[in-house]
């Protein structure tokens, strides 16, 4: 029995080997015989060499002459299995174990099927007499042996196990003569292998007779059948429906029932806890109960555990406590999913309010997180509005920084028109002294509320360039671009955030953001303050100026694109504005940038005159109203992963890219839909540098007396598809006509792709025409439904096109992007792949050590493993492939791989029709400049094509 003993100290239900030499400190009878002198070894040596010393009895009683009878297997065994838990290896005694599963004796029996569980590989030859074993103990009828079978398969949980018997389990589990014991173990057997290999657990008569076992009289039958329904009716909720009633009818009978009605399952005072949270949770994976009988006896159900909430402890013990409050929350959790009763949702905010103020930090977490969905029902937005006051306090007192998010984030929550200069300013305030993790989180939060809630726009402007004064680090682009937007939109704000930003630049210690910001406001609405003596043209030249040489190169850029502003608006500066573009240190500046800026801007002021500078610099436009994308950048920051996150369309001119790729400019005349510019994909492009109107061009050919250059080509078709592979946006296609830009979003099997097509010419393209095309039969791979486009597309402009796409099954090869137009009369046509690969439906996934190793050598067949050894094309950078591993959608597991240098990833491709689990190993040789690539899949063609995917990108 001493193997339960080692299983009963991991918590986490695995078992755990020691590592070689380290002192063991589990207790073991003495009929091993082995473990009182391992346990006492001080020393790696001495350990080892009695460990090898046993090893080598064991072996010669396995190989004598002499037969063992079934108590001698069973201890040597037991010797060999508490060895490696020792952490030492074990190459022989499989054969004994496997001879142990045919005993009718359960010791015997049992150390088989344990020795089977922890060191049996699903690969291993003998896998076809473990699974004989394992059928002839199902179909014995012997409760104790099946359970044991039952285990085994789910202890061992791979996918050659479900296939043997994913059949045979629903039938032992509705059977009407399977034991009560047996009925829970083959639930969470089947749940078990449901989790592990979804397709193969078969969907048919017995889903209806598994939903009666909530009315089974043993509660343990009844806990383990809900976890399975739970878990079977989020793929198949129809399946599953007439759950509801039954799952209303056995929480009832618990939440009515008295401590000692259920003395077997009553947890200090608490009747069936762990059962009536898991009805709970069962219940909010379906809308509220149709049938007005369930539904009121639910409400009722639901209002007795409120009451119960309010009643004296009946014991002091953190236990009772716990387990009281944790059907509590579950019950919160589903008024809220039902959003539908506004008395009970009431209840559970004053509820929740009570539990602001307790002394227990984690019932203060639960309660802020829980208000923060109810803030969002009409029915108790108000209510949460009561408890403002205790909220601010938490925010300001709290010690834990994780309360204190949780307490920003219910501000944010619960903030409107009545209460917006209130939480603004107290969000302010705090970040003056928050905690760095979350400080980009509030910029946003408060730029979005100032924004949203703005009834006078000098207060937005305020607020935000507050915002840059006070965190000034963490306010991103969207922030202050969204500033400049609103200002440049709104006559009646414009020449007070000239003055203010003026008045702010006249600190010495002033923030890039703060300089850009003044640097675009100014060069735009200057002339508003120029009046003033105190902000006369040379003043506010002389202040921009000031800040000039402590600026990065991007905001350089931008006070250049001001200074040539300037110039327009106030000609007295013209002499000094040239004197310094005419230095030395902008017409050669390294940065070819900055020096092109300088030459352009110079000749331009130098040559052009007064009529083509007003064309050519002439004020802003208004930018297209919209809602602001600030909120788009905040929800990808809260959201479940890096990996499902949208890349930010708006970066940096001096940001890199991991492939190089360039965002596409997403100015437009069409008018994209709103669900798309909640993507940012309408954002407007930095006003580093005004752009020109058609006439202004065909000055600028004039000026500098020359053809109009042509646009840069991009990199070529087959180059932009593969940059494609670890990222999301960017331009797809580019020539001299036409530019196609590409913005999309993964979720599980389910894509959505934004196409946006530039017309660069001045001409108008006729027959316009982008149609996706699936080569040979990968119509059934995946499915993409294009919507039809307008065919004229004018000069100049831009239309969008939004594909959705779905996986079905694996593919190889991407679906086509066939675009036929006419140009000038002359017709136009080019087809390029779509950036739809395999990986894109790549959903992260986090594992332990333990469990990385045991599914890697359960996929140790040669036809699932890729591997490929290549010479490094890019600079070996170790963020960077970090961050290309990630862009390719596998999840990094840090120490797991014993030399740190290596990468190692693991993920589940989505398909409508399967699950393709999958595990890579990156080792690079920086020496050699060389990698290492490994790859192993369940599914042969998708290990090599991931394998070449990713190799390219190295």
């Amino acid at each position: 029995m001493v193997t339960m003993e080692v299983l009963r100290t991991c918590s986490d239900g695995q078992i755990k080997r020691r590592r070689p030499g380290a002192v063991a400190h589990i207790c073991i009878p003495s009929t091993l015989g082995v473990s009182c002198d391992c346990t006492t070894a001080l020393y790696k040596e001495a350990e080892i060499k009695r460990i090898n010393k046993e090893l080598a009895n064991i072996r010669s009683k396995f190989k004598g002459d002499k037969a063992l009878d079934g108590y001698s297997k069973k201890k040597y065994v037991c010797k060999l299995l508490f060895i490696f838990l020792l952490g030492h290896d074990i190459d022989f005694g499989h054969m004994e174990a496997v001879n142990l599963l045919s005993s009718n004796k359960y010791t015997e029996k049992q150390i088989g099927y344990l020795f089977i569980s922890v060191l049996v590989n699903s690969n291993s030859e003998l896998i076809r007499l473990i699974n004989n074993a394992i059928k002839n103990d199902l179909a014995s009828r012997n409760p104790t042996f099946m359970c044991l079978a039952l285990h085994c398969i789910a202890n061992v949980g791979s996918r050659e196990m479900g296939e043997a018997f994913a059949a045979d389990i629903p039938r032992i589990l509705v059977a009407g003569d399977s034991m009560d014991s047996v009925k829970q173990s083959a639930a969470l057997c089947l749940l078990r292998l449901y989790k592990a290999s979804p397709d193969l657990v078969p969907m048919g008569e017995w889903t209806a007779r598994v939903v009666h076992l909530l009315n089974d009289q043993h509660m343990g039958v009844v806990t383990a059948a809900v976890s399975l329904i739970t878990c079977l009716c989020k793929k198949n909720p129809d399946d599953f429906k007439t759950c509801i009633s039954l799952a209303v009818s056995r929480l009832s009978r618990i939440v009515s029932s008295a401590s000692t009605d259920l003395q077997d399952y009553t947890y200090y005072f608490v009747p069936a806890p762990w059962l009536s949270v898991k009805l709970l949770r069962l219940l909010q994976s379906y809308p509220p109960p149709e049938d007005a009988a369930v539904k009121g006896r639910l409400v009722e159900c639901l209002e007795t555990v409120l009451n119960k909430a309010q009643e004296p402890p009946k014991s002091k013990k953190v236990q009772h406590s716990n387990a009281k409050n944790a059907i509590l929350f579950e019950t919160i959790s589903l008024i809220i999913h039902y959003d539908s009763e506004p008395n009970l949702l009431v209840r559970a905010c004053n509820q929740l309010g009570q539990f602001l103020q307790h002394r227990e930090t984690n019932l203060r977490y639960l309660a802020l997180e829980s208000m923060c969905t109810l803030a969002s029902s009409e029915f108790s937005h108000e209510a949460v509005k009561t408890h403002i006051d205790t909220v601010i306090n938490a925010l300001k007192t709290e010690r834990d920084v994780s309360v204190r998010q949780r307490a920003a984030d219910l501000l944010y929550a619960m903030c409107d028109r009545s209460n917006a200069k209130q939480i603004v300013s107290e969000m302010l305030r705090y970040l003056e002294t928050a905690d760095y993790a979350i400080r980009e989180e509030i910029v946003l939060k408060v730029a979005i509320l100032a924004e949203k809630y703005a009834v006078d726009y000098s207060w937005y402007v305020d607020t935000i360039l507050n915002l840059i004064r006070i965190a000034g680090d963490y306010v991103s682009e969207e922030v202050w671009y969204r500033v400049l937007q609103i200002v440049t939109n709104r006559d009646d704000v414009q020449g007070y955030a000239a003055k203010t930003v003026f008045e702010a630049l006249q600190a010495p210690a002033c923030h890039e953001n703060m300089v850009k910001v003044g640097g675009y406001i100014l060069g735009e609405f200057g002339n508003l303050i120029a009046g003033d003596p105190r902000s006369s043209p040379p003043v506010q030249f002389s202040l921009l100026h000031s800040k000039f040489h402590l600026c990065s190169v991007a905001t350089r850029a931008l006070l250049l694109s001001t200074y040539i502003k300037f110039i327009n608006l106030f000609p007295e500066t013209k002499a000094t504005i040239q004197g310094v573009l005419r230095a030395g240190s902008q017409l050669r500046n390294a940065d070819v940038e900055l020096q092109q800026r300088a030459v352009e801007y110079l000749t331009l002021s130098s040559v052009a005159s007064t009529d083509v500078l007003a064309t050519v610099l002439e004020e802003m436009p208004p930018f297209p109203e919209r809602e602001s994308s600030i909120l788009a950048k905040l929800k990808r920051k809260k959201g479940p992963g890096a990996a499902s996150a949208l890349d930010d369309g708006r970066r940096d001119p001096s940001s890199n890219d991991i492939n190089g790729g360039v965002e596409p400019t997403p100015s437009t005349v069409s008018t994209p839909s709103p669900s798309a510019d909640l993507l940012g994909l309408r954002a407007a492009p930095p006003p580093a540098a005004p752009p020109a109107s058609a006439g202004a061009g065909n000055l600028l050919v004039d000026v500098f007396d020359g053809p109009a250059a042509q646009p840069s080509l991009g990199p070529t078709p087959e180059e932009a598809f593969l940059r494609f592979v670890c990222k999301n946006n960017g331009v797809l296609f580019e020539n001299q006509l036409l530019q196609i830009g590409v913005k999309s979003e993964f979720r599980q099997n389910l894509g959505r792709m934004y196409l946006f097509y530039g017309n660069k010419t001045s001409v108008q393209f006729q027959n316009f025409s982008p149609t996706v095309v699936h080569p040979g039969d990968l119509q059934t791979h995946i499915l993409s439904a294009p919507p039809a486009l307008r065919s004229q597309v004018d000069g100049g402009a831009q239309v969008q096109q939004v594909l959705n796409i779905e996986c079905l099954r694996d593919f190889l090869t991407p679906p086509l992007l066939s675009v036929r137009f006419r140009y000038g009369g002359a017709p136009q046509a080019l087809t390029l792949k779509l950036p739809v690969t395999i990986n894109k439906f790549f959903q992260p996934t986090e594992m332990a050590a333990q469990d990385f190793f045991q599914r890697w050598k359960q996929l140790s067949l040669p036809q699932q493993e890729a591997q490929k050894i290549f010479k490094a094309n890019h600079p070996m950078d170790a963020e960077v492939t970090k961050a290309k591993l990630l862009g390719f959608g596998s999840a990094l597991l840090d120490n797991v791989d014993p030399n740190p240098e290596n990468f190692v990833g693991a993920g589940i491709i989505q398909t409508k029709a399967l699950q393709v689990g999958c595990l890579l190993r990156l080792e690079p040789n920086a020496q050699a400049q060389m990698y290492r690539l490994t790859l192993r899949t369940s599914k042969e063609p998708v290990s090599r094509h991931l394998c070449e995917l990713l190799a390219q990108q190295f």
